[in-house]
């Protein structure tokens, strides 16, 4: 009896383990890591105004309790302005 072949490839992706936070403004958010690999466009991050560049590993964040809906609220971090968001204000000035 032939052997069955197995297919080559990567195995397929798990989806992520839901991660929810409270922000310092007491609502609660998803947390999303998103991987350098992934990274494939320019975002800016609304704790230090920064871009976040392609091929940087940084985390997507949503209200949480609009699930999959809240696409248009979703913001890119990089991880440390988002673990250190409480301690600081805004960054950006306008005149």
């Amino acid at each position: 009896m032939p052997r069955r072949r197995r297919p080559h490839g990567p195995p397929p992706r798990l989806p992520a383990p839901r991660r929810i936070e409270t922000g310092p403004d007491g609502y609660d958010y998803e947390v999303r890591p998103v991987p350098a690999a992934r990274a494939v466009k320019t975002y800016r991050c609304p704790g230090c105004d920064h871009e976040i560049r392609p091929g940087t590993a940084h985390l997507v964040v949503f209200p949480a309790d609009m699930g999959e809906g809240a696409v248009d609220d979703r913001r890119h971090w990089h991880t440390p302005c988002w673990t250190h968001r409480a301690t600081r204000g805004p960054t950006r000035k306008w005149s």
